[in-house]
């Protein structure tokens, strides 16, 4: 066993010499990190900012925490540069130079005094104390962990202010420009929702821009299981969504610039649209005193009247456009395009229900012309019997006014008639067969 001290086994010449060596390597890694804090660009703006909140308190931290890392480097500098010149006193050292190197470079020989030593918690939380001594070991330990708390803080601040205020700048940019716009389409605050959205949008993105600046922390979201100094990202939460608000009021200003630009043949689209199911109601209107005069015990729907609320609307839409009114135009233009088809084809439909019994009536006449053609070409033509059921369903349907119940029994007595006839009469070879009993035939 070799000689021991109060601190354990004395080193030797070797040991020592490793040991200064390995805590100058130390010592300059130290130096360089801590110029690189001083430095740094993020340190320097929070240095100049007027902060609050969150990142005021942690800066006030940070602040002291780089004070004490800057003392506790000034004593280590002290302690090895003590270690140094007792080692070059002489080549080979003698053991009081050995027992002092020991002592100096594992015991705890390193005393960090004055107000320094009391603006951090120590290791162990407890509450710092006037003065602190220190092992080199734990002195270096020490200074790595105030170096990462306050590095971490620094880069945090710094990412934000590299992140969120350029972006929040572009986006007012772009908010500026769609309001500029908006004002040009008429679309204004209290006027119009999307003005209201963009004095919103606008309030929102003043308020966060200073919040960013004042208070970057309350903006950063640390990443989950990362120890290393400014682990996380920005949190955009309120820039994307006044983003995503903006964008929805530019793609509404753009749909009202489209207004303007085919406003026009809109309105005489819709015009025509609503000419073209006014005469469709008038040949409606038209078609049932017809059915009402010529058909009889059938139920006859009523036609209603042009939409003159629709017309009303239509007028207020072409007002708009000549008075620059796009926002208030935009939407009534669309609700009049679908109002506008909706009673074009209500119009149709009415027509096709007032005119059912005329359409009935056209197929009976058809189908009982095509029966008598059919008879004609089978020699039948001259049949008492079949002769004069024709002319009683032909006096029925080409009278007025006409009873299509009884007068399709009548159409439907003849094509039985006809029908009995072919079957009793004599096959002529050539001859067609008998007449089916559901339609006209060949």
């Amino acid at each position: 066993m070799g000689d021991t001290g109060p601190t354990g086994p004395v080193m030797d010449r070797d040991e020592v010499d490793r040991a200064l060596a390995r805590l100058g390597a130390e010592h300059e890694a130290i130096e360089t990190s801590l110029l690189a804090l001083q430095d740094h660009a993020g340190r320097r703006l929070l240095e100049g900012a007027e902060l609050t909140g969150v990142t005021a308190e942690r800066w006030s931290a940070a602040e002291a925490s780089i004070t004490l890392l800057w003392a506790y480097f000034d004593a280590y500098t002290g302690a090895l540069r003590t270690a140094r010149e007792i080692r070059s006193r002489r080549r080979w050292s003698s053991r009081e130079d050995l027992v002092e190197l020991t002592e100096l470079l594992r015991g705890e020989a390193v005393t960090v005094a004055g107000s320094a030593a009391a603006t951090a918690p120590a290791p162990d939380g407890r509450p710092g104390r006037l003065n602190e001594r220190y092992t080199l070991a734990s002195l270096v330990e020490r200074m790595n962990q105030l170096y990462a708390t306050s590095l971490d803080m620094v880069v945090a601040a710094d990412a934000v202010w590299s992140a969120l205020p350029a972006r929040i700048d572009l986006l007012a940019a772009e908010l500026r420009r769609t309001r500029e716009l908006a004002h040009s389409v008429g679309v204004r605050p209290g006027e119009h929702p999307a003005g209201d959205d963009l004095e919103r949008i606008t309030r929102t993105l003043t308020r966060l821009r200073e919040q960013v600046v004042s208070d970057p922390l309350a903006f950063w979201t640390p990443a989950q299981g990362s120890s290393a100094p400014g682990g996380g990202r920005p949190d955009t939460t309120v820039y994307d969504r006044e983003a995503r608000a903006l964008e929805e009021v530019r793609r509404e200003i753009e749909a009202v610039l489209a207004v303007r630009q085919d406003a026009e043949q809109r309105i005489v689209r819709l015009r025509d649209v609503l000419s073209r199911a006014d005469r469709t109601l008038a040949e409606a209107r038209t078609a049932r005193g017809e059915v009402l005069a010529k058909i009889a015990a059938t139920e006859v729907p009523v036609v209603g009247g042009p939409p003159i609320v629709l017309q009303e609307q239509l007028a207020a839409a072409a007002e708009y456009r000549r008075h620059a009114q796009w926002h208030r135009l935009s939407p009534l233009l669309e609700s009049l395009e679908e109002k506008a088809e909706d009673e074009l084809l209500r119009a149709r439909e009415s027509l096709t229900a007032v005119t059912a019994p005329l359409a009935v009536r056209a197929e009976l006449r058809g189908r009982l012309d095509a029966y008598k053609a059919k008879m004609a070409r089978l020699g039948h033509a001259e049949d008492p019997e079949l002769a004069e059921k024709y002319e009683k369903a032909r006096r029925m349907l080409w009278s007025a006014p006409c009873d299509l119940r009884v007068a399709e029994q009548a159409v439907l007595r003849y094509q039985r008639a006809a029908a009995e006839l072919l079957a009793t009469a004599p096959r002529v070879p050539g001859q067609a067969g008998p007449v089916d009993r559901t339609g006209p035939g060949a």
